[in-house]
């Protein structure tokens, strides 16, 4: 498949030259969709039922982790996640905890770390 340029610009040469040479002509999506749809049959995969993740309560262990795992320095949120193994709402929510008692300061780039006392 090719897209058809300008026979005036140099840059599109190449597309034009393979439409030429027997490369299907692609004006717009339908012209896509009518070349791959011999192949969406084999190509879609098997129902599966999908189950959300658990939410889960966020408890004062995951508190605790997470204060631990912050510092006088930026740490991006994600790192935090990572370690603490808490799933990423209840890191939010930890934070969000810690926010709103003062005890926080957030960063650019998503980055947060402890209010110094």
């Amino acid at each position: 498949m090719a897209v058809p340029g300008s026979p005036l610009d140099p840059r599109a040469q190449g597309c034009n030259q393979l439409i030429r040479d027997g490369a299907t002509l692609v004006q717009n999506a339908a012209d896509v969709m009518e070349a791959v749809h011999p192949y969406q049959s084999s190509v879609a995969s098997p129902a599966a039922s999908f189950e959300p993740p658990s939410t889960g309560e966020m408890d004062g262990e995951a508190l605790g982790e997470v204060e631990q795992l912050l510092g006088p320095s930026p740490v991006p949120v994600d790192e935090i996640i990572r370690l603490s193994g808490a799933s990423s709402g209840a890191v939010q929510m930890a934070l969000l905890e810690l926010d709103l008692a003062g005890r926080l300061d957030r960063h650019a780039g998503g980055r947060v770390s402890l209010r110094a006392a």
